[in-house]
């Protein structure tokens, strides 16, 4: 689990770096488009700077209030309506109010993560760190470019890192579990289910739902290949993978039981499901209880596995005779 948060943090300080270069990549058609002279970029600089120091002179008394987790996924969130704002911006007086939270965002988290890793990680770990800002610092720039050059304006620069941001609170607003002290292994499963169907409701934009199913089951035999590995972090991973894919199924088997049955029959037919999945709650973790005890508890990956081919079938099953 101590992996998987160290992650999360490698990922945090990528975003801290991600809007600290972008006004200097898009200021030269910013200050044209707002009519105002170039030296003006110094005055947002200036807004910018003052809410980051402000905010970590607030860090301690933050931090012992909400935890690290909370603080960071608070600012993360606030810097990600921040740059959201500068893309909708019409003025530069728009741009000096957005750049309020755009500083107050980065101030406490950052003063935060450091303290964090400080106390809880080698001192290499301190210095990667720092590098993942210089890497969000260095891909700033390029997205934007990427807008530029693509027939875009600075505004979806701006917009494109705002939803790179947005992303990232939602997987730190998952990971809080993680954060504190002597927390479980199956919360990691909690934090896929959760993580996956919050990308899943994009993901079905594009994909229908025996796709959707299929993609799970897939993940799903990923994560239990990941418990299987001799590595202290393969159970971690496995079981968040396990999360991530369970996530779309249900939810899929559901939304396309009025095609696979009719829309006359489904109301009794989810009923049925809704049925099936509590019983499956009751029954399976007795009976994994009875083979870890009277064999092993290292028998969980084959029991998943030998879950995961009997829905395989049955699903298949199903599309063949609905088709």
């Amino acid at each position: 689990m101590i992996h998987l948060l160290l992650a999360v943090i490698y990922l945090s300080f990528i975003s801290l770096g991600l809007p600290d270069s972008l006004l200097g990549a898009a200021w030269p058609k910013m200050y044209l488009e707002f009519g105002v002279p170039v030296s003006f970029a110094g005055i947002i600089s200036m807004i910018i700077s003052m809410g980051t120091i402000i905010s970590s002179l607030q860090s301690d008394r933050l931090t012992k209030k909400l935890g690290t987790g909370k603080v960071t996924a608070i600012s993360v969130g606030i810097t990600a309506a921040a740059l959201f704002g500068f893309s909708i911006s019409g003025s530069f007086w728009m741009l000096c109010l957005w750049a309020i939270p755009y500083g107050l965002g980065a101030g406490s988290v950052d003063a935060s993560l450091n303290n964090y890793v400080a106390l809880h990680y080698a001192g290499r770990h301190m210095s990667w760190l720092h590098c993942m800002w210089g890497v969000g610092t260095s891909l700033g720039p390029y997205i934007m470019e990427y807008a530029l050059t693509g027939g875009q304006n600075w505004n979806m620069g701006y917009r494109y890192i705002s939803y790179l941001q947005i992303i990232l609170t939602a997987v730190l607003l998952c990971s809080l579990p993680l954060w504190k002290k002597a927390g479980g292994l199956a919360a990691l499963f909690f934090i896929g289910i959760t993580a996956g169907r919050a990308l899943s409701g994009f993901i079905t934009m594009k994909l229908s739902d025996p796709q959707m199913i299929r993609m799970g089951q897939i993940i799903i035999l990923a994560g239990i290949l990941f418990m299987l590995l001799p590595f202290g972090f393969g159970s971690q991973a496995g079981l968040l993978m396990v999360g991530l894919g369970c996530a779309p199924i249900y939810p899929c088997i559901i939304h396309s039981t009025p095609d696979h049955f009719g829309a006359d029959k489904s109301q009794a037919v989810i009923g049925v499901q809704m049925a099936s999945a509590y019983m499956g709650s009751l029954l399976m973790p007795p009976v994994f209880g009875l083979l870890a005890q009277n064999i092993s508890a290292s028998l969980f990956p084959v029991f998943l596995l030998l879950l995961l081919i009997l829905m395989v079938f049955m699903h298949e099953k199903l599309l063949k005779k609905t088709a």
